[in-house]
C-alpha cells in the first residue's frame, strides 16, 4: 500500500516545480496558490517526520475549495490540484 510519504517522495520534483510555477503564473488572479505552496512544503516536512497529516489536508481542502479547478487556469495548475487530491485520498485510506 502506498503511503502519503511514498507518494510525495515519488512526485516531489514535479510537485515542487508545479507549486512554484502556479504561484508565478496564477498568483495575481488566484492568490490562494501562495498558501497552497506553503501548505505543500509543510505537508512534505510533516510527512517526512511521520507527523499526523489530518490538519495539513484539512487546510489544503479549505484553501483549494476541495481541489476545485478554476476555469481560467493552465494544465499545470490542474495537475497540481489533482496530485494533491490524490495524496489526500491516500491519506484518507490509511
Amino acid at each position: 500500500m502506498t503511503t502519503v510519504k511514498d507518494y510525495l517522495d515519488e512526485h516531489h520534483d514535479k510537485l515542487d516545480f508545479y507549486t512554484r510555477a502556479i504561484t508565478n503564473a496564477h498568483g495575481q488572479n488566484h492568490p490562494e496558490v501562495f498558501d497552497v505552496r506553503q501548505q505543500y512544503v509543510k505537508l512534505c516536512l510533516d510527512a517526512g517526520n511521520d507527523r499526523n497529516l489530518d490538519g495539513n489536508f484539512t487546510k489544503l481542502r479549505q484553501t483549494t475549495k476541495n481541489y476545485a479547478i478554476p476555469e481560467d487556469v493552465c494544465p499545470v495548475f490542474e495537475a497540481t490540484y489533482h496530485m494533491l487530491k490524490t495524496a489526500d485520498s491516500i491519506h484518507n485510506q490509511a
